[in-house]
C-alpha cells in the first residue's frame, strides 16, 4: 500500500514530534518548535505527511511570497521502518511540485549518505559546505534544485 501525501492538519501535531524525535533524536524539534510551524501554516509554511492510517513520513517547506524566488526544504524524514519503501522519493515529489518556477535550497549532514542519494536523484546539486556545523564536527552540504 502506497501512503497517502497530503497536507498535515493539527491533529498530525504528536506524530509528526513522535516520529521527528525517532529520526532525528538529539536533534529533534521540540514540541513548542513543531507547534510554531503549525502556526505559520498559513502564511509560508506547508508540512506534508506521508499517511498510511498513521503518520510515516514527512517533509517540512518554508514558502514565501512568489516574489521571493527561493524555497528551503527544512526537514523530511521517514520512519526508519519504511525507509527504503519510496516514501521519501514521493515525499520529494510532492514538495517539489509546490516549488514550480523556484529554486530550493537544503541542507544535509556530509555523512547523511541515503539523503545525500535521493537528493542527488532529484536533481539537486552541492553548492557549498558548512564546516564542522553539526554536532561532532560534522559538516553541512548545501543543495540547490532548480525548476
Amino acid at each position: 500500500m502506497r501512503p497517502a501525501i497530503r497536507a498535515a492538519g493539527a491533529d498530525d501535531l504528536p506524530a509528526l514530534v513522535a516520529l521527528d524525535e525517532v529520526c532525528f533524536g538529539a536533534e529533534a524539534w521540540s514540541t513548542v518548535a513543531w507547534s510554531t510551524e503549525f502556526d505559520r501554516l498559513s502564511e509560508d509554511r506547508v508540512i506534508l505527511v506521508a499517511d498510511e492510517g498513521s503518520v510515516v513520513g514527512y517533509a517540512v517547506l518554508l514558502v514565501p511570497p512568489v516574489a521571493l524566488d527561493v524555497v528551503e526544504l527544512l526537514r523530511i524524514a521517514v520512519s526508519p521502518a519504511e525507509r527504503r519503501t519510496g516514501i521519501g522519493g514521493q515525499l520529494m515529489t510532492a514538495a517539489l511540485a509546490r516549488c514550480a518556477g523556484r529554486t530550493v535550497l537544503l541542507e544535509v549532514a556530509a555523512g547523511n549518505d541515503s539523503a545525500l542519494g535521493l537528493y542527488e536523484g532529484f536533481g539537486f546539486e552541492e553548492i557549498s559546505r558548512r564546516r564542522g556545523y553539526y554536532a561532532g564536527g560534522e559538516d553541512a552540504v548545501i543543495m540547490r534544485w532548480r525548476t
